[in-house]
């Protein structure tokens, strides 16, 4: 049979290759600011732990929640259009983040260099700007989100679609690897003032990928475009009204709620317990090599069961990883000579987090795919990222209640002492997520026996 000019020989079109690869550098870009976001609006801009934790978790929140609406928008213009349009926004924001520090140290509010220096900064509302800066990276990642997984689902087949998914996951976690392994070495060469320069990095990277969308990016599957407001409305019903969807969302939040703590929780918990020279950033980065070695063998090996089947394990397995990042305040002397017990254990959890995640996302992903009608791709997979949003508001949330209580800043404490005995019981943290985790695990086992028991009688 003749292949399409669009077409390769490994059964994926150009499309679909074109899309993974500025997935790959939005993630790069994403994931070398996100890795450190608390920290920059702390040390950078003067925020305390709990406004830190908040804005980080309604940033991350609009990003997943904006999806369900920028994608049914992405349906009707089409896919290279939206990309065009996230990919600006996107180079707009992250070069923002850079320049914002130079105009508030202009303004004689703050002095940077391998030290941060406040001089009327935390008590300024001028450090309020890093809100509308947000907000263009939120619109613009919201666009990607929807865009990037509906176009896998766009241009596979069913044959080829969990393969498909496989490796649109493996991308996202080798960019997150390469975005997150920037800063450490660049926090060692010049101090605090990385968290500020990481930006045009960033920056960088989004302008790469527009380029590509603008030179390289056609896609031969166009249905769903110019359809009307109706039309996007009634898509919108037929989504809200299967609750099948809206049941798996908000258990898979759960999971979601965990992992988020890698960002909302573990650069701060690593540096306070372990030291300054602790790398969080390295320690992140456990997670996307992890799933990059194992989710291509782990979707292969689980492809003859069902998507469910496959998520059930991941599920259950994220209690454990929180249980092991807990294990490094209880240990005594350290297990292994030049790295500490938080370091060693956290990274340990961090190695199951990542297999769970092997186990889950790229078959939820194809679940949610398999539900979406022709040209309503964007809305479905939009839709699909809702989890994200409920976790990143309530996970950032009580990251930012947990460490307040269990594991405060040692800067707010006269001597070292006093900050030992209030952080003493720091690894608590970790048990109300491994709660959260165990939960969600058994919520979708009885989902799965339901689903399976319901389908039968419809059967019968």
């Amino acid at each position: 049979m003749t292949q399409s000019p669009q077409t390769t020989s490994k059964g994926f079109s150009r499309a679909f290759w074109v899309s993974n690869t500025v997935e790959l550098f939005e993630r790069m870009a994403y994931y070398a600011v996100f890795i450190v976001l608390t920290i920059y609006l702390s040390n950078i801009l003067g925020f305390n732990d709990f406004e830190a934790s908040m804005i980080s978790g309604l940033f991350s929140g609009g990003l997943y929640l904006l999806p369900i609406f920028t994608g049914a928008y992405a349906d009707k213009i089409g896919f290279r259009k939206s990309m065009i349009i996230a990919f600006s926004l996107l180079s707009a924001g992250y070069l923002g983040l850079g320049l914002l520090p130079t105009l508030l140290e202009a303004a004689g509010l703050v002095e940077y260099g391998e030290v941060t220096r406040f001089t009327g900064l935390p008590g300024s509302n001028d450090r309020w700007m890093i809100v509308p800066v947000l907000t263009l990276i939120m619109v613009g990642g919201s666009f990607i989100k929807s865009i990037i997984s509906a176009s896998v689902a766009k241009e596979t087949t069913e044959a080829t679609r969990a393969r498909g998914y496989s490796i649109f996951y493996m991308m996202v976690n080798f960019g997150a690897f390469t975005g997150k392994t920037i800063i450490d070495p660049l926090r060692n060469a010049i101090g605090e003032q990385a968290y500020i320069y990481i930006n045009y990095f960033s920056g960088a990277m989004t302008v790469l990928a527009l380029l590509a969308v603008i030179l390289l990016y056609k896609s031969a599957h166009t249905a769903g475009e110019g359809k009307s407001m109706r039309e996007i409305g009634q898509g919108f019903l037929r989504i809200l009204t299967n609750w099948r969807l809206l049941m798996l969302i908000l258990i898979v939040t759960g999971f979601w709620m965990v992992q988020q703590q890698l960002y909302a929780t573990m650069p701060k918990y690593v540096i306070r317990m372990a030291g300054e020279t602790a790398k969080p950033g390295w320690i992140a980065n456990v997670n996307p090599f992890v799933v990059v070695c194992f989710v291509s063998f782990i979707t292969k090996w689980m492809a003859k069961r069902t998507a469910i089947t496959s998520m059930n394990i991941g599920m259950f397995l994220i209690p454990v990883s929180a249980l092991l990042m807990a294990c490094g305040n209880l240990l005594g002397n350290d297990l292994i000579t030049g790295m500490s017990n938080i370091t060693l254990m956290m990274i340990l959890g961090i190695v199951v987090q990542a297999l769970a995640e092997c186990f889950i996302s790229p078959r939820y992903l194809e679940y949610f795919s398999v539900q979406a009608p022709k040209g309503e791709e964007g809305m479905y997979l939009g839709f699909s990222h809702l989890h994200s949003f409920l976790s990143s508001i309530f996970g950032f949330g009580i990251a930012g209640v947990l460490l307040t209580k269990y594991c405060p800043d040692p800067a707010l404490f006269d001597t070292h002492e006093a900050w030992e005995a209030a952080s003493a019981n720091a690894h608590y943290i970790w048990y109300y997520f491994a709660a959260i985790g165990l939960i969600a695990a058994i919520a979708l086992l009885i989902f799965a026996k339901a689903t399976e028991f319901i389908d039968k009688k419809k059967k019968a």
